[in-house]
């Protein structure tokens, strides 16, 4: 299975993942441009954390227009798979694959520090081997809260969508235990094929 890392102007998290990839999963990888419009024959595309195009408008939404994200969608559609983290994650919101939003933390402050997160699903590729209890990752961002309407949580919820919340150690999801104030502490969701995964927190 080979991945596809995708960098925009002003990402910064590409070459952590490239390593991560490369070096401790051992798996190809391929570094995208945002200018391209060819996934070079990759299996699961990346979009990484950052500050795409210097999160002017919002988080994502000049990102979701570059030429390679016409490629991701289609990929997407195919049923190819897709993670985004962070930025990634809010590119994905901006382009529709995934429901919901990203808005400025509740503090409106920049939040950098480890959290604990717990998965809310095991039925993902994503998500399944992982034990259910307390994962403590870091984040780092400052439009990280979550947000959706009430329709849209019902549905994640009755679809199995959300696969992370923030909580504490012991794995318990409290207002205090949320880093940006997301509805529901929700720290990551995929989409209904559970092909399209997003998540603040950086894995």
């Amino acid at each position: 299975m080979k991945f596809g890392v995708v960098t925009f102007p002003g990402s910064n998290c590409d070459e952590d993942m490239v390593h991560v990839l490369e070096q401790v999963l051992r798996v190809p990888v391929e570094r995208l441009w945002h200018k391209e419009h060819d996934l070079k024959g990759v299996d699961v595309v990346v979009l990484p954390g950052g500050f795409s195009y210097g999160d002017y408008l919002r988080s994502g939404a000049i990102a979701r227009f570059s030429p390679i994200m016409n490629e991701v969608v289609e990929h997407a559609r195919r049923g190819g798979k897709v993670l985004g983290v962070c930025n990634g994650f809010q590119v994905l919101c901006e382009a529709g694959l995934l429901p919901g939003a990203l808005l400025h933390n509740a503090g409106q402050r920049f939040v950098c520090r480890n959290v604990h997160v717990r998965p809310q699903t095991f039925d993902t590729d994503l998500t399944r081997g992982l034990e259910d209890r307390a994962l403590l990752i870091p984040i780092a961002h400052g439009e990280g809260r979550y947000h959706a309407d009430e329709e849209t949580l019902m549905v994640l919820d009755d679809h199995d969508q959300v696969l992370f919340r923030y909580c504490d150690a012991n794995g318990i999801s409290t207002p205090e235990s949320d880093p940006n104030g997301s509805v529901e502490h929700i720290a990551g969701v995929c989409d209904r094929e559970r092909n399209v995964f997003g998540m603040m927190p950086h894995p």
